[in-house]
């Protein structure tokens, strides 16, 4: 027992020493540093046009200042500046950015399918992450840079990139999340003038509610009130690519610990992804996150609710004019916006229990997808998504899409 409880003492002060060291020098070599990014270094010039597809990246300013990269997307054979089918946006999930939906070849990755089906393919970068390009007047460096959770991407980040889309094509987009892009989509799809610009949605890995969240390795966090202890010591920034994530990360790969179960501990184990592509995946992912956005997941976790940022009872009556935080009542997602769902029993995240919850409280019922063996990642890197999830959710956009026949 004694020499159990040490060696977890070790691995928290690791990871501790991992979360300091977010404002430390430049990733080693062969590891992309996120910071500072020159003018072609862009997702469109590291995944797309050499993939052969063309790319075209467009900056969208939030309400509150930040600069978000949106990527459009061409099939191979299409040109951006004609007309093309339908819009829609992709949503990347938690410590992730736009690059998740090209990360495998063309044949299997959902950017390039959809691009290659017609299909208008915009890509959003939240705030904070590599691709996008800052704030008006906010340094990376400073405190209030990271000052939002998931709330703040749901609510400007999403809102403002749907605006953006919807203002240059004239017309409402299809939408598709994964994890972490779906509480924003799920939360944002509450406000009416953000639901009337869409057509349909498809969530991949839906949460919005997380009381049974089962990860060994994330319940162990919530329990130790990680996401407190780096509040209080002033890291604001989570980024897991300075020098002691990316040594602890080798420490823990090199001969002590196979990463596959270390990613199952985290997500559940995943049935289908190349492992052999996993150096490949590490030079895009992960992206920064803010210490904010972990502790609004983490108070999900803990009290089962689908709400607003919790505050403290004092601040929550300043900001909130009440004493707990306003709940996303997904009641009010109209019965009208189709929605189609997929999810696995092997997602230690995304549980189906918390999904059932969900579904309990849309008015519509949403097109199910269940597949028994998928884990929470091999919704974007199966080797057989296309076949397995994919072809089904272009389907239901076709159902459902005003111009099936250019598509």
């Amino acid at each position: 027992m004694a020499k159990s409880v040490a060696a977890m003492v070790v691995v928290v002060r690791s990871f501790l020493l991992c979360l300091f060291s977010s404002q430390i020098a430049a990733a080693p070599t062969g590891i992309p540093s996120l910071r500072p990014r020159l003018p072609n270094d862009t997702l469109c010039n590291h995944l797309i046009l050499p993939a052969g597809y063309p790319c075209s990246e467009h900056t969208v300013q939030t309400k509150d200042g930040y600069l978000l990269a949106l990527h459009r997307v061409s099939s191979r054979t299409g040109n951006i500046s004609e007309q093309r089918g339908p819009p829609v946006l992709l949503q990347h999930g938690l410590f992730m950015a736009g690059d998740a939906w090209f990360l495998d070849s063309p044949e299997q990755s959902l950017g390039f399918i959809l691009a290659d089906h017609g299909f208008d393919v915009w890509v959003g970068n939240v705030r904070g992450t590599r691709w996008s390009h800052g704030h008006v007047s906010l340094s990376e460096k400073d405190k209030d840079f990271w000052d939002w959770s998931w709330q703040e991407l749901a609510l400007h980040d999403l809102a403002d990139m749907i605006c953006y889309i919807n203002t240059i094509t004239n017309t409402k987009i299809f939408f598709v999340g994964h994890s972490q892009g779906t509480i924003m989509s799920l939360a944002a799809f509450t406000q009416p003038d953000i639901v009337e610009m869409v057509e349909a949605a498809a969530l991949l890995c839906p949460i919005s509610y997380l009381g049974h969240v089962s990860a060994p390795f994330v319940l162990r966090m919530v329990n130790m009130h990680l996401d407190q202890m780096i509040l209080a010591m002033g890291v604001h920034e989570l980024n897991f690519r300075s020098d002691w994530g990316i040594n602890l990360i080798d420490s823990i790969c090199d001969g002590h610990v196979d990463c596959n179960d270390l990613l199952s501990s985290i997500t559940g184990k995943n049935c289908c992804f190349n492992n052999s592509r996993v150096d490949f995946y590490l030079e895009y992912e992960p992206h920064p996150s803010s210490s904010k956005n972990l502790r609004h997941l983490f108070q999900m976790i803990r009290k089962g609710t689908f709400s607003k940022y919790d505050y403290g009872l004092f601040k929550n009556l300043k900001i909130y004019g009440q004493l707990k935080p306003p709940i996303f009542d997904l009641g009010h997602i109209p019965e009208s916006l189709p929605l189609w769902i997929s999810y696995g029993d092997n997602d230690d995240l995304a549980d189906v229990t918390d999904l059932q919850h969900t579904l309990k409280e849309l008015q519509s019922k949403p097109e199910l997808l269940y597949l028994e063996n998928y884990g929470h990642v091999d919704f974007l890197l199966s080797v057989n998504a296309k076949k397995d999830v994919y072809d089904h959710m272009i389907r239901f956009f076709r159902s459902w899409g005003k111009s099936s026949s250019s598509y």
